[in-house]
């Protein structure tokens, strides 16, 4: 059996590199033939955008920010650089935030997900995300007929009828939610139904605890995770390693200081920031809100690509202390104005029934007045008196928290 999709997963980590570098600069200037992207990157050279250092410079596009821009500027806030009837479809997710599907095969990028869960062409596909006006469904209805499988869209919901169809139809592998795949599991023991035909899955929008995995493994499915959005579609996928997630081709993952733009060292928990070469829908610096780090080294299944831990939070960390709203912009902002510090936590706690907050600083070494001036620098920028611990480089925990609200 062929083990990979297509010779890019294998392709060496350089060649991938210099690939996606030398074709930053068109997919910039693709992008900036649209008026929100011209505005966002006002004064780029897409030219000069062909390093990740240059990428770097460029600013984060938030996609908690998108709701309030479409609604400035419908449909997509002018981040789509062609007419909006060269799309295929139009949906709407949660924010509200409204993506268009384009018309071309696979357009969401989830084949190789399928595939490196053991999907194979034949391979009758029960299919429960939903199809109704959001593209959960339609991504993994549209990846799995590239494939070669046919699909039931049964969509969430419907047990009995979905029962009745699995021992009809005799599907052999799953697509949906990891709760919706034991819902249908516990269904079927309930009913003394016979749906041992599904062996694989594929299973994202929710959270897949090592407990579950393990439950749904001893029922005879084994199941895999995929990190996708409605927007960018799969970013990140699972395979037979269990190794973390392979980033998707043809998309350049970044992992950033919460808050900020910047890159963390290899190994630091941050935001996923993404970028998606498809010159008709270009994302560039999107930042998901979504938390993960980087892997060292490839996955033993042969695919080079970066890897990530998978998801492992949110970075939207925004507090409200002292009816003051505090963000992880503020707190990185402590850092450029001290180049002495290193990693960062704004710790808010309850003081005598009142909000505390406490910032604990990596240093290295500052000066014995550093923590007078940074906690003058705290004041100043967030406009709420907090104390300040300096600590060891090392100490604080690798976890992405920018700002910890410990008042229970």
């Amino acid at each position: 059996m062929t083990e990979h999709y297509d010779k890019l997963e294998t392709r060496s980590a350089d060649a991938r590199e210099a690939d996606l570098m030398a074709r930053l600069p068109a997919l910039v200037a693709a992008a900036m033939q649209a008026p929100g992207w011209r505005q966002h990157l006002q004064g780029v050279d897409p030219a000069a955008v062909n390093s990740r250092e240059a990428l770097a410079k460029l600013p984060v596009l938030r996609k908690s920010a998108l709701p309030a821009m479409q609604k400035a500027l419908p449909p997509f806030a002018g981040f789509v650089p062609v007419a909006v009837s060269s799309f295929g479809r139009l949906f709407t997710s949660p924010g509200p935030i409204f993506e268009p599907e384009g018309t071309g095969k696979d357009s969401w990028r989830a084949a190789r997900a399928l595939f490196a869960a053991g999907f194979r062409p034949g391979d009758i596909v029960l299919n429960t995300f939903s199809y109704h006006m959001t593209p959960g469904g339609f991504i993994l209805d549209s990846a799995a007929r590239a494939l070669g499988c046919p699909v039931i869209p049964a969509g969430p919901g419907q047990t009995d009828m979905q029962l009745e169809m699995i021992a009809h139809l005799k599907p052999v592998a799953y697509t949906g939610t990891p709760d919706f795949l034991k819902i249908l599991l516990d269904a079927a023991q309930a009913a003394n139904s016979d749906v041992s035909c599904i062996r694989r899955a594929v299973v994202s929008g929710a959270a897949f605890p090592p407990s579950l995995q393990a439950e749904v493994k001893s029922r005879g499915v084994d199941a895999y995770q995929t990190y996708a959005t409605a927007d960018m579609g799969v970013i990140a996928y699972e395979s037979s390693a269990r190794e973390g997630m392979i980033a998707n081709e043809d998309v350049l993952v970044e992992i950033v200081r919460p808050g900020t733009g910047d890159p963390v060292a290899e190994g630091d928990v941050g935001e996923i920031v993404v970028t998606s070469f498809n010159e008709h829908h270009p994302w560039i610096r999107l930042a998901t809100g979504d938390l993960s780090a980087v892997m060292k080294g490839a996955s033993p299944c042969g695919r080079t690509n970066l890897r990530i831990k998978g998801w492992m939070g949110r970075a939207d960390q925004t507090a409200k202390i002292k009816g003051m709203f505090v963000r992880p912009e503020q707190i990185a902002e402590l850092s450029k104005q001290h180049p002495a510090l290193r990693k960062l936590r704004l710790v808010v706690t309850r003081e005598n029934e009142q909000d505390a907050m406490t910032l604990r600083a990596e240093s290295a070494n500052g000066g014995a007045d550093l923590s007078e001036k940074v906690a003058a620098t705290l004041q100043a920028v967030t406009k709420l008196k907090g104390k300040v611990e300096l600590v060891a480089v090392g100490s604080l925990p690798n976890d992405g928290k920018v700002i910890s609200d410990e008042r229970g």
